[in-house]
């Protein structure tokens, strides 16, 4: 899909960067923004954060690229390459930036074509084709041809971002190669740019069309058709005898199937292009075929002893047909066992598993894809393998596929010097030498003093190792290219292939030369300099001279230095420098909500820029960390110039949170559904206090931290507070003097509290002897002052429920300060309230709590508030001291939402319900799913009567008070807009929400009071 459609509103990260100077370039290249900006209708970008944020991709490297630009069509990529080819300069092609190998990263002009160049132009169902843009996003194409029950079949884990063009530039596969092979199967035409900027199509061609449009000394076009020709006419030989027999074969140019088409007197120079990683052209529209969605799946899960074993079985399995063959080893295994979140799944499996081999099938019917599982486990079970287990429903295959995915998140949320680096992940041998190739590679460990995991695509002989390996130091650098020279070697020896998968890039184009020998390498730079004569095309990859230890984003002359103490508790490895250098930039943040749910990243949701993402938040933090990021260069200077010594006030200067932090807004998503679980709410929090120790804060900043305190005084003076801001006027004065957007309105408070309340009608009515549980229900601030109400809602709930409530006499959690930076302010009421609610907890009451963003302050940010001693000053450490430990962790431990209480407990099963005949859209708050606990509430519902539908919703965009603040008003309506269409398409009658920040906004936009579940618990009470 194209750039989102905020029907007629401002870019929603315009309103704060409208004065920014996108055309900031390095001056070595005067002119060049000026004149690209006058040859396209793309945006242009070489300012210094732009050029920062595409320095990196998925992989292990860093190159800092001369600038970006997002073409709007084919003539803007033709402009930019024409023009570049007459200057010398470099130019590459890039979709989502998911490549493994440091293919999307160069010295060169990027085109990022995700942004503009991103739509399905048309789809033939009758002839099974679709045509599509190259920034289209594989899973948003499929969605577009699930009405037609086709689909691209090549299915990468990262399908929810990476591009076609991607796909086209690695020859992208994925877990069910076996079926379906490589993209190149599936590529009928391309509309190609060539390296002078002239436009063309490729296709099918016949051996005589290509003799007759080929000539050596003609266009660039006429030369790709020379080359071929020769390969075909004089090469064969040498091509048939270099490659390997192979289903997983990325590496170099496919000059294999270019002579193996040729025997059938015709030749598809589109799939030539395809794997060349955008050095022989650049892809502007696909004309792709596409396969059938299978009727049905099933699985049949293999244990082994041991890892050989189950390579011992693959090829015996593989005569069964199935649609894929996953292995997960036994490091991974055992990681998983003491990971929570996996612990569950692992632990259906035999207790004496080590590895096992997840073996999937595709059928007909379900009797046909149960029988295929069966015949497998009767075949194979007591062979070699010594149990197996069955998966038929959709559930239970989730389950396991849930295992086999285990490994990435396991894999990547090591936050030492040391890093399980993709750079031989996805050596490819054949099936058959598996044993002999995994038993040597776990030498080639022992050799170097190192260890990693096997995993992935046992099937096709493709499986995924990544060592651990510290660049930081000359020894691990030196350690990693010895590891991928026998490793090569072991490729070779096994007649296997360096990259089965993830492509040449930086990573393996130095091993092609040992793959395929000197004149097959020959082969490549020829074809290369046939149709790029000046090597402008992303130079260097797949024949070039990259060097695998250069251009690391951690190398021997990296150096951190955040420059303050955090102050926060960081019980990862290396602390908040491990946090801050963990994205390793898959980009799962810019997964689309549409094709991959959860809650990160909405900011980028809702701009598709790539700095509101947590990949170019996190980026951007650790370059200004390191120093590699100037951030303090005025306007109009050289970008290029050295930065400001780490430690430096310029690091944390009003340009660099205002561009880079200040959108940020908390949500944690990307604490629970990035891979590596990067952190950046938390990582906002310690640089947002730096950076208000340094400069103070606003008159809005204070009186939103403190706003629990105005919130008492505004009930003290209610109605008069509330006439006040309903004023003619009142709320255009407010956004003018303190920031607060005009259009939003604002909460009443009320006179009598809810803590008032609760004393005044004398306190519980379930008394403690005939009660089920006894809680202590926490006042939060917007409960007590605002919506008493639904406390009163959640009081009549929990008695009835036989629960024997209390409130205690504090209100306010912490979380307005927290969420504002003032980590002092909210460490001294985080101490106040741990002191005051674990007497209760040492009395054996639960705490309860109907706002959720409370709750979850009680259950993980006290951890860090108070939970240690690292990173403060010595007061703030006795302070800590004094509270942490027990009282904290229990408090944590004995917290729970409204609904998370009753479900947990199971309490209300005697309640009889008498729920109003309506349907419920559920939307679940943000903070709440970052710790797994939104769905409490859809059980607790659905118990009482409702029907209920919950949404794979992300954030509200109101997030706290961020919703409130004029400067911000637009992203959080564009971020609300995803929500808002999300509910717009449910069939529920009432939308419910916990959230109060989530209530306003869903309030705001419809126009009606949206109740807290409790609110519609208590309604159901018969």
């Amino acid at each position: 899909m194209a750039k989102r459609d905020l029907s007629g509103e401002p870019n929603p990260a315009g309103d704060q960067r409208a004065n920014y100077d996108y055309r900031e370039g390095p001056v070595e290249r005067p002119g060049l923004v000026d004149d690209l900006e006058s040859l396209v209708d793309g945006e242009v970008r070489f300012d210094t954060y732009t050029r920062e944020l595409y320095a990196t991709d998925a992989s292990a490297y860093e190159v800092t690229p001369i600038g970006v630009v997002f073409p709007t069509s084919t003539a803007d990529v033709s402009a930019v390459v024409e023009y570049c080819a007459d200057r010398g300069i470099p130019v590459l092609p890039r979709g989502g930036g998911t490549s493994l190998a440091g293919q999307t990263v160069n010295e060169a002009v990027v085109l990022d074509f995700t942004r503009e160049m991103g739509d399905v132009l048309d789809v033939r169902p009758e002839d099974r084709e679709v045509r599509v843009e190259p920034g289209a996003v594989l899973a948003e194409v499929n969605e577009r041809l699930a009405p037609y029950d086709l689909k691209f079949a090549p299915d990468p884990s990262t399908a929810n971002r990476s591009a076609i063009g991607g796909a086209i530039g690695n020859n992208t596969t994925g877990a069910h190669s076996l079926k379906y092979g490589k993209t190149d199967a599936y590529v009928e035409e391309l509309e190609v740019v060539l390296a002078d900027g002239t436009v063309t199509t490729l296709g099918e061609v016949s051996l005589d069309e290509l003799r007759a449009g080929a000539d050596p000394d003609g266009t660039l076009e006429e030369r790709l058709y020379a080359e071929a020709l020769r390969i075909i006419d004089e090469e064969s030989d040498t091509v048939e005898g270099a490659y390997p027999s192979l289903k997983r074969n990325v590496s170099g140019y496919s000059l294999d199937a270019l002579v193996k088409e040729s025997e059938e007197g015709a030749v598809n120079l589109a799939r030539l292009m395809v794997g060349s990683e955008g050095t022989l052209c650049i892809v502007t529209e696909a004309t792709l075929s596409l396969e059938p969605v299978p009727n049905t799946t099933a699985i049949g899960l293999l244990t082994y002893d041991s890892l050989v074993e189950a390579m011992e079985d693959v090829e015996p399995i593989l005569e069964h047909d199935p649609a894929a063959v996953e292995v997960l080893d036994g490091v991974l295994v055992d990681l998983a066992r003491d990971l929570e979140e996996f612990k569950d799944v692992v632990s259906i499996l035999p207790e004496r598993t080590d590895s096992f081999l997840l073996v999937e099938f595709y059928a007909e019917d379900d009797e046909a894809a149960e029988r295929k599982v069966r015949d497998l486990l009767d075949d194979r079970v007591d062979d070699i393998a010594f149990d197996g287990l069955t998966a038929f429903s959709d559930e239970e295959q989730e389950k396991f596929w849930k295992m086999r995915k285990a490994s990435t998140p396991i894999l990547l949320s090591r936050t030492t010097d040391e890093k399980h680096i993709a750079f031989i992940e996805d050596i490819a041998v054949p099936p058959e030498h598996l044993p002999e190739y995994i038993s040597d590679f776990q030498g080639v460990f022992d050799e170097h003093d190192t260890f990693g995991s096997f995993y992935a695509h046992a099937g096709p002989g493709c499986i995924h190792v990544r060592p651990l390996i510290n660049t930081k130091n000359a020894e691990g650098i030196e350690r990693m290219e010895s590891i991928a020279d026998a490793a090569t070697d072991l490729a070779v020896k096994y007649g296997g292939s360096v990259s089965g998968e993830h492509g040449d890039g930086r990573a393996r184009t130095q091993w092609n030369k040992k793959l395929y020998g000197e004149d097959v390498w020959n082969l490549f730079r020829d074809l290369k300099t046939a149709v790029d004569p000046d090597w402008l095309l992303n130079p260097g990859n797949v024949c070039g001279d990259h060097d695998m230890t250069e251009n690391l984003r951690f190398d021997t002359d990296y150096e951190f230095d955040a420059g303050f103490e955090p102050q926060l508790n960081w019980e990862n490895d290396n602390g908040f420098q491990g946090m801050a250098e963990l994205c390793h930039g898959c980009g799962g943040c810019r997964g689309g909500q549409s094709t991959s749910g959860g809650v990160m990243c909405p900011t980028y949701r809702a701009s598709e820029e790539e700095i509101q993402s947590t990949r170019g938040r996190a980026n951007l933090l650790r370059s200004a960390m390191s120093g590699d990021l100037d951030v303090a260069t005025p306007a109009g200077t050289d970008s290029g110039s050295a930065a400001p010594a780490a430690g430096d006030d310029e690091q944390f200067d009003v340009e660099f949170m205002h561009e880079v932090m200040d959108l940020c807004i908390g949500c944690k998503g990307c604490s629970v559904d990035c891979p590596s679980e990067v952190d950046m709410a938390k990582l906002k929090v310690e640089v947002e206090r730096e950076y208000k120790e340094r400069h103070g804060a606003s008159l809005r900043d204070h009186a939103f931290a403190n706003i629990d305190a105005l919130s008492k005084v505004g009930s003290a003076l209610a109605p008069v507070a509330n006439w006040g801001q309903n004023l003619p006027g009142a709320r255009t004065l407010l956004e003018k003097t303190v920031g607060i957007a005009r259009e939003r309105s604002l909460p009443e408070f009320e006179s009598e509290t809810f803590r008032d309340w609760f004393q005044e009608r004398g306190g519980a009515r379930v008394s403690e002897a005939e009660a089920e549980r006894r809680a202590v229900l926490f006042p939060d601030t917007y409960t007590n002052y605002n919506k008493p109400e639904t406390g009163k809602a959640a009081v009549r709930v929990l008695e009835a429920a036989g629960v024997h409530v209390t409130v205690p006499d504090v209100t306010g959690s912490g979380r307005p300060p927290h969420s504002k930076g003032f980590v002092e302010k909210a460490r001294d009421i985080a101490s106040q309230n741990v002191d005051t609610l674990s007497e209760y907890v040492a009395e054996g009451r639960d705490v309860v709590v109907v706002e959720p963003s409370d709750a979850v302050m009680f259950q993980s940010d006290y951890l860090d508030l108070l939970g240690g001693t690292q990173g403060g000053p010595e007061s703030t450490s006795r302070q800590r001291q004094r509270v942490a430990g027990d009282d904290v962790e229990a408090l944590a431990r004995n917290t729970y939402g409204v609904c998370e209480y009753l479900d947990t407990f199971r309490l209300g099963e005697s309640v009889t319900w008498n729920a109003p005949a309506e349907s419920l859209t559920y939307h679940g708050h943000c903070h709440q799913k970052s710790v797994k606990k939104d769905h409490h509430a859809v059980g607790v519902l659905r118990r009482a009567g409702y029907e209920v539908e919950p949404l794979d919703s992300g954030c509200c965009g109101m997030a706290g008070t961020f919703g409130y603040e004029a400067e911000h008003y637009s992203m959080s309506q564009a971020i609300g807009r995803i929500l808002f269409d999300q509910i717009d398409d449910s069939d529920g009658d009432v939308v419910t929400a916990p959230g109060a920040s989530c209530r306003t906004q869903l309030g705001d936009e419809y126009d009606a009071e949206v109740p807290h579940p409790v609110e519609k618990l208590a309604s159901a009470l018969g």
